[in-house]
């Protein structure tokens, strides 16, 4: 075995109407340093990962585990150093990231030669849907539909020609207490317009139309209008990166953070000043990952 990194991006799902179905790929990372071992270590180095007593608790090996069975193989043993710059519980995909860590793991160290489609599809089993997973995987901004248990489909938006401004609370928000928030049907009149929306909400951003995609992003019916209740200062963030030149401000994922969508080198100015006005958030302006999960062998890092 050779060793190698993995990193894989962080993610913000749904862009607002588009739930369960849409992300984007974000410029914060979970990154494996992977190196072959006798018996079983994993390390974690980061505030942001809960320490490691078991190695069987974690949910990297976990995930890689069940990878490597479902092909007949066993995982050998590896010593994995684990580091992350993405929060937990925040609406940044945490969870998806060390899922896709995993069966990259798995995929590395038992020559398993997985296609994207198998990488894709087995992620979104574990995660439940591919909002998160495709972004990971793949980079940019995704598009996804489960067609079925077996098949899932998906479409990449080359490009986004806008920055993107996070707002990280200090607080956690479960993502089961996020899913609890919302109903458990829509009206046929209700899902029609939501989904209308979601439509051109897609449409505008493959055209460069940011203005009605941030008018877009904000018009959701499927779950902001009942989450918004469990973020405080949901309103104030939304209204004053409206002020300050935002197209658009969402929850991420299930939240508590909200990202923007801003033009193109506003983003930075955005963040400065929504900062001045919140305290207990970090407010940063990000960038979106276009190359979703990559790996680097050690040999290609060190001649780097």
């Amino acid at each position: 075995m050779k060793n190698f990194t993995i990193t894989v991006p962080a993610s913000s799902a749904n862009l607002g109407p588009a739930f369960d179905s849409a992300g984007i790929a974000l410029n914060l990372y979970l990154t494996l340093e992977v190196t072959e071992a006798e018996q079983w270590e994993l390390e974690t180095r980061s505030h942001f990962l809960p320490a490691t007593t078991y190695v069987e608790d974690n949910l990297i090996y976990q995930v890689a585990e069940q990878t490597a069975k479902r092909h007949d193989k066993v995982l050998p043993a590896c010593n994995i150093i684990v580091t992350s710059d993405i929060p937990l519980a925040r609406g940044f995909g945490s969870s998806a990231s060390a899922v896709i860590a995993g069966i990259e793991l798995a995929n590395q160290v038992c020559d398993l030669s997985l296609s994207q489609e198998e990488k894709l599809l087995y992620g979104t089993e574990w995660e439940g849907h591919p909002d998160n997973i495709a972004p990971a995987l793949l980079g940019g901004c995704t598009v996804t539909a489960e067609l079925s248990e077996n098949e899932v489909d998906w479409m990449k938006i080359p490009e986004l020609d806008v920055d993107i401004v996070g707002y990280i609370p200090n607080f956690e928000l479960k993502t089961e207490a996020a899913r609890k928030a919302l109903p458990e049907h829509f009206s046929r009149e209700s899902a029609i317009t939501a989904s209308s929306i979601s439509n051109l909400l897609i449409a505008s951003l493959l055209s460069g139309d940011y203005e009605r995609a941030g008018k877009m992003m904000e018009a959701d019916l499927f779950h902001e209008p009942y989450r918004s209740e469990l973020i405080p200062r949901y309103h104030e963030i939304k209204e004053e990166a409206k002020v300050y030149g935002a197209y658009g401000t969402v929850i991420s994922g299930a939240g508590p953070t909200m990202v923007s969508f801003a033009p193109r080198g506003e983003g930075k100015a955005i963040a400065k000043h929504m900062q001045t006005l919140l305290e207990g958030y970090q407010v940063t302006a990000l960038e979106m990952d276009r190359n979703g999960l990559e790996v680097l062998s050690s040999e290609k890092t060190a001649a780097e």
